[in-house]
């Protein structure tokens, strides 16, 4: 089956102007956390919860509360199953289990990926303090465990023929320290030469500094464009990264790179936790200003209902609803589920000025922004209803008709609604499917 990645990456360089965006699920948390990569247990698959045994003196399965490795895989499952994003991130060993044994992607338009190597600044386990030192780069994945899961793939004429993933993300962290910066450069060398060697396509990963580098934080964003162009002076087509993962650091230093090497497809990482608000304007004011992909891990993974949380992505990314208008939805669909947000609407719908390092816990600056509601016909008809085991009642088809501007063959004509309009199509679209 064709994968959206690769109609994506061929429409964008073919027309440097299309709006076609690539949006990952980076479910390869398990690589950083630990026990809580998985999440909280406060949201799980459709198919709910997978019995598990505590022992009563120690704790019950309420108390334990994140999810367990099946429950994490069941969510994986789902989302792929929504055909939404168009890559899903993991570790080698879940690859192995969800790509390898059981072929979830074989006849998925979504492309399995796994992260290549791990880097010492996402070892954020608990009660450690490896994040605090500078980032030191290792591999406990290599190539062949992720194409075919063994220590050394059987020869393949073509490298989709292995059962794995032929995609991963490698990753850099750039310290503005010399001996460090060069001994990462060797080895992210003599990967992109086995790579190579393999037809083992990867993305590349850059992270800023995770220690203090003596750069002004308002300048990161020339170091590390800086240092990717650098980098990739020296790296030919054969071996270049399908496309970038970094920090968005603002309009000004993602349009620099952007505009410098037409063939680089640059995308944006999620960053730490913060509003959904902080969430929807990233991956709007990214797009905006040249970026073609974005990365979002812990922000999916920690949304309160992570299927409606990916529609918004992606509704946002068409250019159908706007960042404030997919805060609004999102707490409606929530609202219609009962399902308790994790911030109120009035603190969701704030901006916040993030850390981007893996351990970032908290924000220290908010934006308050005007309020956005749903029409009151769409508002009523998303109103829960009054007892717990009914779900809210969708629009009925008629009603749509009155609220947003219609073709002559029934659908909806987007070019002629205004921002309210699109917004009640995007909570009735949203009723539908997951109400």
């Amino acid at each position: 089956m064709l994968k959206s990645l690769d109609s994506k990456l061929r429409e964008i360089r073919k027309n440097r102007s299309s709006k076609a965006f690539i949006i990952a699920d980076a479910k390869d948390a398990d690589m950083a956390f630990g026990i809580q990569a998985t999440g909280s247990r406060k949201y799980l698959a459709k198919s709910g919860p997978i019995p598990a045994q505590f022992s009563p003196e120690v704790w019950t399965r309420e108390e334990f509360g994140y999810r367990s490795l099946p429950e994490y895989l069941e969510i994986i499952r789902e989302i792929v199953d929504q055909k939404v994003v168009d890559i899903m991130l993991m570790s080698a060993s879940v690859n192995e289990q969800l790509t390898i044994k059981e072929g979830l992607f074989k006849n998925s338009p979504i492309t399995p990926a796994a992260r290549a190597n791990d880097t010492s600044d996402v070892w954020a386990i608990r009660h450690g303090s490896y994040v605090k030192e500078p980032s030191k780069t290792f591999r406990t994945a290599s190539i062949d465990y992720i194409q075919c899961g063994k220590v050394e793939c059987e020869p393949a004429a073509d490298p989709a023929e292995f059962p794995g993933a032929n995609l991963g993300l490698y990753s850099i962290t750039y310290l503005n320290d010399l001996e460090r910066d060069r001994k990462a450069l060797l080895e992210f060398k003599e990967f992109r030469e086995e790579a190579e060697r393999k037809r083992f396509r990867y993305f590349l990963e850059v992270f800023d500094p995770n220690v203090n580098s003596g750069i002004p934080a308002d300048q990161l964003g020339a170091f590390i464009n800086d240092n990717i162009v650098r980098t990739l002076a020296g790296v030919t087509e054969a071996a270049r990264p399908v496309f970038l993962k970094i920090v968005y650091h603002g309009p000004r230093f993602m349009e620099e790179l952007v505009q410098y090497d037409p063939n680089l497809i640059v995308g944006v990482l999620g960053g730490s936790a913060g509003t959904t608000y902080d969430a929807f304007k990233l991956i709007h004011d990214a797009q905006k200003y040249g970026a073609r992909v974005a990365l979002f891990g812990r922000k999916i993974n920690n949304a309160e209902h992570q299927l409606a949380f990916i529609e918004m992505l992606r509704l946002i990314t068409d250019g159908v609803i706007s960042p404030e208008e997919a805060v609004h939805a999102y707490h409606a669909v929530l609202d219609a589920k009962r399902i308790k947000p994790r911030l109120v609407l009035e603190r969701d719908i704030q901006l916040t000025e993030q850390s981007m390092s893996y351990d970032a816990q908290g924000s220290r600056r908010s934006i308050s922004l005007p309020s956005f509601s749903a029409s009151p016909a769409l508002s009523k008809a998303l109103k829960p209803a009054e007892t717990t085991k009914s779900p809210a009642t969708p629009v009925e088809p008629s009603v749509s008709s009155s609220l947003w501007p219609m073709k002559s063959d029934g659908t909806p004509d987007f070019s002629k609604m205004n921002s309210q309009q699109r917004l009640s199509y995007s909570l009735y679209r949203l009723n539908k499917k997951y109400i």
